[in-house]
């Protein structure tokens, strides 16, 4: 071969190499850029005003909704109903439910019918007398959106809300649309089992103490199981969110209720807010509601932590108000994937007068079930306990999976 020619099949020859490098590195700096991009943020339904606008178009409106209904902005959000205003919305009324629309009234305090000083509209309460909407409140009007922010534990009351409302629209054939928003516990299935015999306001069916499904999810379970009274479907849209999984880490930027201030509060609620069956504090008269236990009847040797519970924001009677209450400090918890015994265990066996603790009635509501408080006065550990909820979790899981629009 003439040295020309081998020269030039040499340099062919390099240069294709040199090119095939450059590609390789090219792919590999894009994969690169790709593990460590970070991931578009969850875009919650209320954002998505283009998916349901047009439903409301032209109808008589009435919404469900609190303070966390809110449009996110690149600073700060609007309300929901400030922002469908200036759309044109027609909203009739506006239903508020435990804590209130504008979220001042303690756990359990009933919230009363009124005025919304800020729009002019009538605000119909759904934790008074009435948890769900009349016949004749519900007449003038064509379509209810629901729109309210979720911690995924059953006895949080909001579920029972969306429930209720539903079966209301279902009966007097008003349509529904379910604007979605992330479930900060919506990462794990857990705790007790709700039991047919004490189903009620803070739980209305058979499923655990956190179920894993955001508020559109269960609103589908709802119809497609057919749990509401005589098997009635609503006529349900669910508005989904955007860029969110079932394993999204979710910081919650509105606090949902008075006494669940940040994330550590909500993480550990499903564990700490079964001690509302109780007469132990769990936090409410402090700003650590729900990352803290004690109570004066607890042997003070056994802890080196101790506080004083005093009426403020979102709790105006809390308990022992007054009274140095000794326990544990949870405020450095990291995110749960569980439910946990431990805490009420040890609140337990360190109560000098056990027959001070439980609150039966209002345990077992908030269980689910009498055997959880048996388990405890019988000595049963954490995990010994845990174990008698999993062939629950499983049959519920096969039902959860046939209802789920996220991974």
């Amino acid at each position: 071969m003439p040295i020309l020619s081998r020269f030039k099949s040499t340099f062919l020859l390099l240069f294709l190499m040199l090119s095939a490098c450059k590609g390789q590195q090219k792919e590999d700096n894009s994969d690169t850029k790709a593990q460590t991009a970070t991931p578009p943020s969850i875009k919650v339904a209320a954002n998505r005003t283009e998916a349901y606008a047009p439903h409301l178009k032209e109808k008589s409106v009435g919404i469900v909704a609190n303070p966390t209904s809110v449009i996110f902005k690149e600073k700060g959000y609007t309300h929901l109903v400030d922002s469908l205003l200036s759309l044109g919305v027609d909203i009739k009324k506006v239903f508020a439910p435990e804590h209130g629309f504008r979220g001042t009234a303690d756990a359990g305090e009933h919230v009363k019918d009124g005025m919304d000083t800020r729009t002019g509209l009538p605000l119909i309460s759904l934790y008074g007398k009435n948890k769900k909407p009349s016949k004749e409140l519900l007449e003038e009007l064509d379509v209810v959106v629901f729109d309210i922010q979720d911690v995924g534990v059953r006895f949080y009351t909001y579920i029972a809300t969306l429930e209720l409302v539903m079966e209301a629209c279902a009966e007097n054939n008003k349509p529904i649309i379910v604007l979605d928003r992330p479930n900060p516990n919506g990462h794990y299935v857990d705790g007790p089992t709700m039991m047919k015999e004490h189903t009620g306001y803070l739980g209305m069916n058979t499923i655990p103490l956190v179920y894993g499904m955001t508020m559109g999810e269960y609103a589908l379970m709802l119809n497609g199981e057919k749990w509401m009274e005589n098997g009635i479907k609503a006529d349900l849209t669910v508005i989904e969110l955007e860029n969110y999984t079932h394993d999204s880490e979710y910081h919650l930027p509105i606090r949902p209720s008075p006494n669940l201030p940040n994330d550590t509060s909500i993480t550990l609620y499903p564990s700490l807010g079964l001690f509302e069956g109780t007469n132990v504090n769990a936090g409410r008269g402090t700003e650590s509601q729900f990352q803290r236990y004690g109570a004066s009847f607890m042997d003070s040797t056994a802890y080196d932590f101790s506080y004083v519970p005093k009426p403020n924001f979102g709790s105006k009677y809390p308990k022992e108000e007054g009274k140095t209450c000794y326990g544990k400090d949870l405020s450095k918890t990291p995110r749960m994937n569980k439910v946990s015994m431990e805490w009420i265990i040890d609140a337990y066996n360190n109560a000098l007068d056990k027959s001070k603790f439980f609150l039966t009635n209002g345990f077992t509501k908030h269980a689910g079930t009498p055997l959880l408080q048996q388990q405890i006065e019988e000595g049963m550990t954490n995990e010994e306990i845990r174990a008698t909820w999993q062939n629950d979790l499983k049959e519920f899981k096969k039902i959860r999976a046939k209802y789920l629009i996220y991974d």
